[in-house]
């Protein structure tokens, strides 16, 4: 069954901005809308987090306006979140910031939240990057659950051709029940897969009305 376990594509990617605070709504929507494509919607909320403490920290250290990059891949299971800047004077540090104070507070949220982080100074840019584990086994793996386990094995049956047909005699009510089963886990797939459940469940019934018999 491990031979026909089926991946996930997540294409590295990267978007340039000017680090100014009203961008930041926009750039918490983009990690929402990317991690869910991935089929990561569980790392939603530390993703944004960290993205948001990242670029605070370019906007209040090297000044807003500044032009900035944020690049989102895989690192193995971990995701990986960089936000490059030009100044490589202004680097980020982890300040133990007393109590009612906020300033400081940034890189100690992220420290806290990733994995690991740190900073590479290339000739004429800062890159500050952070890692969280995702709880996955590899970069193209997907989040496992009972529902997505189930369809995994049905699509596994397909994929080596050693389904067999059931003996047994199945009563329509229950054929029905096992039909409808069938169809939630594979929309629970699709979900974990990054996939639009109800664009393709919408397909399939667009097939299934131009495939049926008498149409």
């Amino acid at each position: 069954m491990d031979g026909c376990r089926f991946k996930v594509r997540r294409k590295p990617w990267d978007l340039p901005f000017l680090a100014e605070p009203e961008e930041l709504r926009g750039l918490r929507n983009v990690v929402r809308l990317h991690l869910g494509i991935w089929g990561l919607p569980h790392m939603i909320d530390a993703a944004q987090l960290c993205v948001t403490e990242l670029v605070t920290n370019v906007i209040t250290h090297v000044g807003p306006g500044t032009p900035t990059t944020l690049a989102v891949s895989m690192n193995g299971g971990f995701l990986r979140l960089e936000v490059t800047d030009p100044d490589v004077r202004a680097l980020p540090t982890l300040l133990a910031a007393t109590e009612g104070e906020e300033s400081g507070r940034g890189m100690a949220l992220v420290d806290a939240m990733a994995t690991r982080w740190g900073v590479v100074l290339r000739a004429d840019v800062k890159v500050t990057w952070c890692e969280l584990a995702t709880g996955l086994r590899s970069a193209d793996d997907h989040v496992d659950g009972p529902q997505v386990a189930s369809a995994e094995a049905l699509l596994g049956l397909y994929c080596t051709q050693a389904a067999r047909a059931d003996a047994r005699p199945l009563s329509v009510a229950l054929a029905e029940e096992a039909t409808i089963g069938v169809i939630a886990d594979l929309l629970h797939w699709l979900h974990a897969h990054g996939c639009n459940p109800d664009a393709a469940l919408g397909q399939a019934q667009m097939q299934f009305a131009t495939e049926a018999p008498g149409n």
